[in-house]
């Protein structure tokens, strides 16, 4: 840990507030973000002037309750294989979660896995449950690419892949105006680039900056945000140069331009977000879960006093929750964001003592 850098952020980062003469509200999009600001003590040194939120970047938490119910739906066909990875298999549903159905489902750590699960499977038609935005979205667009090149006929895809600039929109014109900059995820930047923040930056006047995820490059990120929102002149920059470009991974979105196209989706305390999800295009239709099994996605009611739409756009803490540490514990949740390692409140749970 560079301590003389964190020492000349916060320093930075108080002489903007001063400037500003009110709090900065600053959303992280990034569960990994989330996580390592609390393990690291980012937020018990930064300075009373500034506010971080935590907003939708974490895949499972953004995963609408409909959703979720579509996969216990699926778990309970005789002839289908669940293929998931970790978080989701506690996530509840309307009639719990996947698991109370291990025998009809199983955790991978890849989309390669599950595919060789219908491999080894003949028998059964294996559904990847494909969630994550831009940086897990290639690894399915190969698989789903390799299933039909090989003539995998029993497997599919149930497809949430969505779209991180499009929620960060939608939360400023529709849910919390009240956000003044974004510290930008650096795992998805590596996909799309740091020019793919242009419209905010643009259309909505709020400071864009990448960053890492050590300590100290995260407090260089902030004091970059809080000294331009002092400026009042929001632009685009990348602190994690090493692996963030412009333009991103060209490659990655070639691959993913091949199989997906752009569609509405709902998340998880937002609603319908326009052009903020993919689906797969009609070549690769015998892969598509919903079209195999005739399924319309609708949007889920969320279990009774669980807040976690609202921790999801920046609107509440964990901690406000009625529900937090009481009836949702990470032993016993009762919303995704204290299930998934990378959620909110299992971050608040955990460090936020």
């Amino acid at each position: 840990m560079n301590l003389n850098t964190i020492q000349k952020a916060q320093a930075a980062i108080k002489a903007a507030c001063d400037k500003v003469g009110r709090r900065i509200h600053v959303m992280e999009v990034c569960g990994t973000h989330t996580v390592s600001i609390f393990r690291s003590g980012v937020r018990s040194i930064l300075p009373e002037g500034v506010k971080l939120l935590s907003g939708p970047g974490c895949p499972v938490c953004v995963t609408d309750q409909g959703y979720i119910d579509v996969v216990i739906e699926l778990a309970d066909r005789d002839d289908c294989l669940i293929a998931t990875y970790g978080d989701m298999i506690r996530v509840p549903g309307q009639d719990g979660s996947l698991e109370s159905r291990q025998a009809r489902a199983r955790i991978v750590l890849s989309a390669d896995d599950a595919l060789q699960l219908a491999r080894a499977n003949p028998d059964k038609t294996v559904v990847f449950v494909a969630v994550g935005f831009e940086t897990t979205t290639p690894a399915t667009a190969v698989v789903v690419q390799d299933a039909a090149r090989q003539g995998i006929k029993n497997f599919c895809v149930l497809c949430a892949h969505k779209l991180v600039v499009p929620a960060m929109q939608t939360l400023l014109s529709a849910r919390n105006d009240r956000i003044d900059a974004f510290l930008c995820p650096g795992h998805v930047s590596v996909i799309i680039g740091y020019e793919a923040y242009a419209p905010v930056v643009d259309q909505y006047k709020r400071p864009c900056v990448v960053a890492g995820f050590e300590p100290a490059g995260i407090m260089e990120a902030m004091a970059e945000i809080c000294e331009q929102v002092a400026r009042g002149k929001p632009e685009l920059k990348s602190m994690y140069q090493a692996v963030v470009t412009a333009r991103g991974n060209a490659k990655a979105q070639a691959l993913v331009a091949e199989c997906f196209d752009v569609t509405d989706a709902y998340w998880r305390g937002i609603g319908k977000i326009e052009q903020s999800g993919l689906e797969l295009k009609p070549r690769y239709e015998a892969f598509d879960a919903f079209k195999r099994f005739g399924i319309t996605e609708i949007p889920g009611q969320c279990n009774t006093g669980c807040r976690c739409g609202e921790v999801l756009c920046g609107l509440i803490d964990p901690k406000d929750c009625g529900l937090f540490g009481r009836a949702c514990t990470p032993q016993s949740p009762v919303g995704p964001c204290m299930v998934s390692s990378e959620g909110a409140c299992a971050a608040w749970y955990k460090y936020g003592s």
